[in-house]
This record gives structure tokens, sequence and C-alpha cells, in this order.
């Protein structure tokens, strides 16, 4: 059973690290709706993209493009 846990709570967190390594192209397509929205989220654990993710139709076509392909991954 705790190598089931184990292995389920690896698989997640690998998930999550590889959702947030965005490209330098990415994170400047984001930068600006960061900046507005989510400057004061503490990065890490996905919590900068998923402020981003909240914010929905208020974000910049570009911004929006990004995020869907990264949650396409």
């Amino acid at each position: 059973m705790l190598r089931i846990v184990l292995t389920a709570a690896l698989l997640c967190g690998a998930t999550a690290v590889y959702a947030q390594e965005l490209t330098t192209a990415q994170r400047d397509a984001c930068m600006g709706d960061y900046e507005k929205f989510c400057k004061s989220v503490t990065p890490g654990g996905g919590r900068i993209i998923a402020c981003l993710a909240k914010q929905g139709d208020k974000l910049a076509p570009a911004c929006k493009k990004v995020l869907a392909e990264a949650e396409k991954k």
C-alpha cells in the first residue's frame, strides 16, 4: 500500500514540475499578465500558473495560448 502511495506521489510531482518548465518565450508571453494579476503569488508548486489560469478571459491572447499548450503536455 505504501509503495502505491509513493508511486502516485512521485508521478503527480513529476507532472507538476514538468508543467512549470516554461520556455523564455512562454514566460515572456505571460509576463504582463503575471505582473498585473499574480505578482503577489509566491513562486513554486505551480502557484503562478494556477493564478494565471484563474484569470481566464482577462489574459492576453498570447498568454492564453501558452497556458493552453502547456496544459496539453
